[in-house]
């Protein structure tokens, strides 16, 4: 059984490279996880929102010293919309005095037309809103590999299901270790990387069920060769497409506002690991898994003298 497909690079042959990388990968995660944790936003610890519309240009600068002012050293503001619209949150749940307080000083200084919008996250919601958002993230996973399963076999269902549980775990290792901020467009991003993360995996196990299917392999060399040959069948489709969705996740890091910047960066990271998943070791996996698979070996029958 040959390929007409030229291999550039063999992934199979090379998998315990990309599989003793991936694991380092996770250990690191785990240990940054229990020594750091993750930097949570408000949206999972309790606290107050603020998003206060100023109606006049102030820069983040001008924001930070103006609460600093009135009490609130440790709080970083965010300057969004054309300049206009200050997003304070702050790690306590505050009072209407101090809510009142905040409020008070941005009028004194920019004049009646401020005006502020309140969002308050309890001890208890904090803590719901953590659980569901494991939840939510169990479901999808569970939900693609039953997918996979139906569509292809068990073992299509497993390999990309480690990987793309490792590219939403390498996301949350990178803001572990970076002390990046995690809140909801946090989550989002990560649910929507899965998602994008299982179309290369389809995309990939796809062409190794074709060729699977118009081609018997006789040995494990043969099942290798059938396994690159198909990386390398859908490599352009799943470069265009990786390819065209970084770029709009750049755009949106580069010129988006502060409160999505954060998500975009989330989403570039998870693309990329994605894309790296699908090649290295969804197919390498794959092989792995169906290399030791008993092959029936047709018996002929034996003619009595």
């Amino acid at each position: 059984m040959r390929f007409d497909t030229k291999i550039r690079y063999d992934f199979v042959a090379n998998r315990n490279k990309f599989f003793g990388f991936s694991i380092a990968m996770t250990v690191i995660g785990i240990v940054s996880l229990i020594i750091f944790s993750l930097n949570f936003g408000v949206d999972f610890k309790a606290g107050t929102n603020m998003d206060i519309a100023v109606g006049k240009q102030l820069t983040q600068e001008e924001a930070k010293d103006l609460l600093t002012g009135i009490g609130f050293e440790h709080v970083r503001p965010t300057v969004g919309g054309n300049g206009n619209h200050v997003t304070a949150r702050f790690d306590e749940v505050l009072d209407q005095t101090k809510i009142k307080a905040v409020q008070n000083a941005f009028i004194e200084k920019y004049g009646d037309q401020v005006s502020a919008e309140v969002n308050i996250v309890s001890p208890d919601m904090a803590q719901e809103l953590g659980k569901k958002t494991i939840i939510a993230v169990l479901i999808a996973s569970a939900a693609i590999m039953l997918y996979v399963m139906v569509r292809f076999d068990w073992r299509s269902a497993l390999a990309a299901n480690i990987a793309i549980l490792y590219d939403a775990f390498f996301v949350i290792t990178i803001f572990s270790i970076f002390r990046l901020e995690v809140d909801l467009p946090f989550i989002a991003a990560i649910l929507t990387t899965i998602g994008y993360s299982i179309n290369d995996k389809v995309v990939i196990l796809d062409r190794i069920r074709e060729n699977l299917r118009f081609g018997n392999y006789k040995n494990k060399n043969q099942l290798a060769e059938l396994v690159n040959a198909s990386v390398w069948q859908t490599m352009a489709r799943n470069i265009y497409t990786v390819l065209a969705v970084i770029i709009i996740a750049v755009c949106l890091l580069v010129f988006g506002s502060e409160s999505i910047k954060l998500f975009a960066l989330a989403k570039l990271i998870g693309l990329v690991s994605g894309a790296y998943s699908s090649i290295c070791i969804t197919s390498p996996l794959w092989y792995l898994l169906k290399s030791k698979e008993k092959r029936k070996v047709a018996v002929k029958p034996t003619t009595s003298s």
